[in-house]
Parts: structure tokens; sequence; C-alpha cells
């Protein structure tokens, strides 16, 4: 009769047949155990190389995978998160599975630079390559190429985030080639100057290494022939005809904008509008907004450049990270995918206290940094901030024709929900009335965005000439060290800002922000000097917090 023990063992010998003896702890033999074996006994060592991910920049990690003797195991150091340390799994069953066979030794995978944190799932198609080159599988010249992907149980590559800036960090590196998913090989291909290979299988890929079944190479389509999706037009707008000048003035000049009505008078309508009016993506905004949409996984299958400006409307419930962004690596949050467009918040007042305060600094620095643990990132957040707003928890408070049945204590609690500090970052304030029975019946189309955009493009292509040379390119984003220089006054409209300073009791903020609003009502009349009809135009956008802060 043979009894088996559950007893600690030690491994201390090895025959010529592979044949572990196995001894327990009191030396006495126990059972002889034949462990099959790649069928070498030295140990074997391979290095492929790989992108990772830390903000929206990509580095280079080394996957090095070393097999040799021991009991069976697989191990993965380097600083893995979860997901990447669930790629044992993955990386088994997509091996056997490939036509390969996984070998039943001691394996131990490390991405380097081991200091660093290593998130997701894309380091599946390197580890799997690593451990099939230790192993003698495969035998390529792999030393220019970087390998990117997620792995499924039967060896199809999946789509993975951050492709566009994992391959502009493999060219900067001097990579030659990037093997990815196939589904984010358009998006790859953006960044020219290094050959982008989609891959299905790894079957697919290790025929392609081997010279027996070659891959094409994706190709860039040209950012010119990249058609913008089509947008609201203003041309459905009825009446509104002062919210539409103030949205056609924020558009010229980037400034940031809040529109206060009724219920109905159509804020949400115009705001929606707004990216029609504005000047179309150059190629470098194209690319710093997709690079963030891609590390967020906001892409659309097969999309490869994003080229409409981006329109973003939060729900009032989102929290603080979400509209900064977050999580254990942060991603990017509403504002930062809000970049070169528009963030759109509407009903103000609903948002948590602590969701609008977050806004203050970004808006200002046009970017935010998330601080973690694990981690430090900066995103950029270049935007026109949108707001919109009831006057009162009814929507009837300053209204001429309709009866408020809130008391002044509840309008002003409901106000007082927006803080000073934020008020006054906002460049804009217009009042959103009702639309007229004439107005919505009339058979006429309003302005076309097409024919506002014309004015709107001309007025920054001014502007962008006047700041050649800049950090900035817009009106809003004046500092203050030169708007003595390019926020020149006539006589007259010097006597009018300086009586409303006086008169309105502007903050410096706030002067500031009415000769930036000034400055593009003359860029759009192609003034150089700022007059009194533009100042007293862009005073006129500073009064509604009088009319409503101050019940």
């Amino acid at each position: 009769m043979i009894l088996y023990l559950k007893v600690n063992i030690t491994v201390i010998g090895r025959s010529c047949y592979n044949n572990y003896i196995l001894y327990n702890n009191y030396g006495y033999e126990l059972i002889a155990a034949q462990i099959p074996s790649d069928g070498r006994n030295e140990t074997m060592y391979s290095r492929v190389f790989s992108i990772g991910l830390y903000g929206l920049d990509g580095y280079t990690v080394t996957v090095e995978a070393d097999t040799g003797a021991g009991m069976p195991g697989f191990d993965i150091v380097g600083l893995p998160d979860t997901a990447v340390s669930e790629s044992r799994n993955r990386v088994k069953a997509s091996i056997k599975n490939s036509g390969f066979s996984f070998p039943v030794s001691r394996v131990t995978v490390n991405l380097a630079p081991a200091d660093k944190k290593k998130a997701g799932s894309l380091f599946d198609l390197p580890i799997a390559l690593s451990v099939l080159e230790a192993t003698g599988q495969i035998n390529f010249d792999m030393r220019f190429d970087a390998f990117v992907g997620e792995l499924s149980l039967n060896g199809e590559l999946r789509p993975v985030n951050g492709a566009l800036s994992m391959a502009l960090a493999a060219r900067q590196a001097g990579f030659r080639r990037l093997f990815l998913p196939i589904e984010n090989a358009a998006e790859a291909a953006v960044a020219q100057g290094i050959e982008i290979y989609g891959v299905t299988t790894v079957f697919d890929l290790t025929r392609h290494l081997a010279g027996e079944d070659i891959l094409s190479p994706a190709e860039a389509v040209a950012f010119d022939s990249i058609p913008v999706p089509l947008q609201p037009d203003f041309a459905d707008v009825k009446g509104q005809y002062a919210a539409r000048r103030a949205l056609e003035i924020a558009a010229a000049g980037g400034h940031n904008l809040l529109m206060i009505g009724p219920p109905g008078s159509g804020k949400s309508m115009l705001a929606k509008r707004l990216p029609s009016i504005l000047p179309p993506m150059t190629y470098n905004e194209a690319i710093e907004t997709t690079k963030i949409y891609s590390v967020a996984g906001a892409m659309t299958g097969g999309e490869s450049l994003i080229t409409a400006r981006p329109f973003r409307s939060p729900h009032h419930t989102v929290s603080p990270a979400g509209l900064t962004g977050g999580g254990t690596v942060p991603k990017p949050g509403e504002i930062s995918l809000a970049h070169n467009g528009v963030l759109f918040l509407d009903e103000l007042p609903e948002f948590p206290r602590s969701s609008m305060e977050v806004l203050r600094q970004p808006i200002e620095d046009d970017k935010v940094t998330i601080s973690r643990v694990s981690a430090s990132l900066t995103y950029p957040c270049s935007l026109m901030l949108v707001a919109a707003m009831n006057p009162c928890p009814c929507g009837n408070f300053g209204s001429p024709n309709r009866v408020c049945t809130c008391g002044q204590a509840t309008v002003s609690r409901y106000l007082s929900r927006i803080s000073g500090p934020l008020l006054d970052r906002i460049d804009i304030h217009v009042e959103v009335a009702p639309v007229d029975y004439e107005s919505l019946s009339a058979k006429e189309q309003g302005e076309s965005s097409a024919s506002v955009a014309k004015r709107v493009k001309a007025a920054r292509e001014l502007q962008q000439r006047r700041y050649d040379g800049e950090e900035f390119s817009c009106n809003a984003k004046i500092p203050s060290s030169l708007m003595n220089d390019v926020c020149t006054l006539t006589p007259t409209g010097e006597q009018m800002i300086h009586r409303a300073f006086t008169s309105l009791g502007l903050s410096a903020r706030a002067y500031d922000k009415v000769l930036k609003v000034a400055r593009t009502i003359a860029d759009l009349e192609n003034e150089k000097l700022i007059d009194a009809k533009h100042v007293a135009e862009a005073v006129q956008y500073r009064t509604l917090d009088k009319k409503y802060w101050n019940v």
C-alpha cells in the first residue's frame, strides 16, 4: 500500500532524463517524478521591446524573459498592475492556441524600467514573443521593432488605448517598425517616420517575421482629406440676435461665456452650435486632441484623427474627479477631453459646488495637474467654457412677462451656488430672453454658421499674426505683461473704460476681461485701436452679475 502525504519537499537533483528526484525534509525518498521540459538544460534569455504610457507620453519598455531549471512557474516582475499580472493566463492560452507550446519550466518576465508602474494589458504581445524566443520556438531579429497589444485566449489581438502616443514615442526612440492590433493601425499611422503594422493574430505576426506571409504597413490618411463631421447650424436658431452676437464674439476671441435665461429660451440649442463657427482645427491641435481621446479610450473604431473640435457636455452629477481626471493611474477628465474645443455645463447651479470650484485654476492655466500616490500627471485643457443656467429655480426671475414664484431668499440661495471667483473668470455674461411669436413663426432662416464662421476665422487669423511666436493665439489668453501693448485704446475708449470701472466696481480680473473682449470686438471690425463703442459693448457683457447677484 502506498500512502501519499502532503509534505514540504525540496528538489535536490536531476538525472540526464529530466527526472526530478523529490525528497522530503527528513531526507527520505518519496517518489521519482518525470517532469516534461523543453528539451534543454541550459537557461535561455530573450529581450523584446514595447511601449508603455505615462499620461499622454509613451516610453520604451524592455520585456525580458528567462526560462531555466526549477519547478514550473510563470512570474512577471517590474512593478506590474493587476491587468499586467493577469497577462500570465492570457499569454499561456494564446501561445498554446497559436500552434506553439508553453514551457513547463520556471519562466520569469521582467518589465524594465522596474521603478515605473506598468498598467494595462498592452504588454501581452511582447510578453508572448519574449517567451517564445526564450524557448527557441522563434528566432527573429527584433532589435528595431516594438510590439504592443492585448491578447485573447485564441491568439487574436485586441485594441489598446494610446496608440498614437505609443507610435510617436516609438519613432522618437528610434524604432523602425511598430506592431499593434489592426484596429489601432490607422490611428498609429498618423505618426509618420515609422512603419506601422496592424496585426490580427500572433500566428500571422510570426509568419510575417519569418518572411513567409508579409503584412503591408498601414498608410497614413492625409489630414486635409479627413472629412469633418456635420454639425448643427446657426440657421436653425430663431431670433436670439443678442445671444448669437455674444457667441460670435466668444468664438472670435476664445472667451468663456455664461448664458442666463428661462427654460426653453434656446440656451442649449445655441451652445451646441458654437463648434460650427469655431476655426477649423490645425494639424497640431488634431494630434493633441487625438492623443487625449486615445489615452482615455474615447476613440471610435477605425478613427485615425479627430478633426472636429470637441464638444463635451457632462451631466450635472459629475464628480470633481470626473471633470479633472483621476484613477489609480490618472486618466484625462472632461476638461481635458474638451481641449481645443468647448466644455458646456448646462444647469450650472445644479453642479456640486466642489465640481464647479475645481474649474477655477484649469481654465486660467490651460492645464490640470492630477497628483496621486503612484503618479503626478499634467494634462492640457485649453478650452472655451460655456455655461447655461436659469435665473432662479422656477426660471422666471427678472422676466418682464412671467411671474416668478420664488421668494427673494430662494433666488439668493440658488444664485449663490455659483461663487464670485468662478463668475469672475467668465468673460461674457449674456441674457437669453424668451423668443417672441414673430421670430418663431418667421419663414426665413437665420444667418448660417458658414457665414458667421468667415468673420470668426478672419478675426482669429488677425490674432494669430499679432501673436506670432507667442505661446497663445487668441485674445482670451493675453497675459498681463502684454495688455498695454495689445489693448491700445482711443481717448474716448479710455474715458469709457474709466467710467465703467468706477461705476460698476470691477475687479482687476474683470477689468482685464472687459479689455480682452473689447479687443476681440475691434478685431471683428478689423480696427487696430479699441474705441468707445467696442468698450461699451464689452461692458454690457459684465452687467448681468449686478442684476442677478445683487438681489
